[in-house]
């Protein structure tokens, strides 16, 4: 079974996590959304006035690391945690504008998933944004760290959600400055993302020239991408899953 599907709707590509899982990122999974991003790479139709649109099926957009799939094993933790940060460093460098359309809970990294596209818009009747670290007692790596302080520039919004772990709705997200938009349904918020696709495509911006812009904003997160100093601490990583 595909664990997700890509449409090519004119210059809009939808990119869709489905069944009705939590769309944990294991490396199946992220190597099926990175094997879409390529297929779109390679369309040489796409590398001007094109839009990604990434959604899900369900109740999450995704609930972050498959921690029960990796369990323990040194192997699996590095494993996944290094494809994670492959797929940040393709949406970073991405040769046009990104929208992640959230429909239900983006948690962890899937948080960082959702933080990583340069629009979110997000249904506010369910769902929520959630950095779990505290929580189930795992520390937040440099690089989800660069991430977050790059996209949440309050530092009061910030401390809520890594501190605290908040639990950050579509209508707080939107007064945060994290959400660009909330709507009141699944279809809605589909329909809104494409709305914002299709504006975004009238630009005719040249793909390359926006993916180099967009990775001197994001510089400090592409240079904490090469390594993740978490995945060192097995026995936490362990509690941690036995939490989920």
């Amino acid at each position: 079974m595909d664990v997700c599907t890509l449409e090519k709707r004119g210059n809009l590509f939808i990119l869709t996590l489905t069944g009705e899982d939590e769309h944990r990122l294991n490396p199946t999974r992220i190597d099926a959304i990175r094997s879409a991003l390529n297929r779109i790479r390679s369309d040489t139709t796409s590398l001007s006035g094109s839009v990604l649109i990434t959604t899900a099926h369900g109740k999450f957009f995704s609930n972050g690391y498959d921690l029960a799939w990796a369990g323990s094993s040194p192997d699996k933790i590095h494993l996944m945690s290094s494809k994670l940060r492959a797929l940040v460093g393709d949406l970073i460098s991405f040769p046009m504008p990104t929208i992640a359309a959230i429909t239900g809970h983006a948690c962890a990294a899937g948080f960082i998933l959702a933080l990583s596209h340069d629009y979110i818009v997000m249904r506010k009747d369910r769902g929520f944004l959630y950095m779990s670290e505290m929580n189930i007692g795992l520390k937040i790596p440099a690089w989800f760290m660069a991430v977050i302080s790059c996209k949440i520039g309050d530092a009061m919004v910030r401390r809520e959600i890594v501190l605290k772990a908040k639990k950050i709705t579509a209508k707080q997200g939107v007064k945060a400055g994290i959400i660009d938009a909330a709507y009141d349904s699944v279809e809605e918020t589909v329909e809104g993302a494409v709305e914002l696709g299709e504006k975004l495509v009238k630009k005719g911006w040249n793909g390359q020239v926006y993916s180099e812009i967009r990775k001197g904003i994001y510089k400090e997160v592409l240079n904490k991408l090469g390594a993740d100093e978490t995945t060192d601490d097995l026995e936490k990583v362990a509690i941690a899953s036995s939490k989920m």
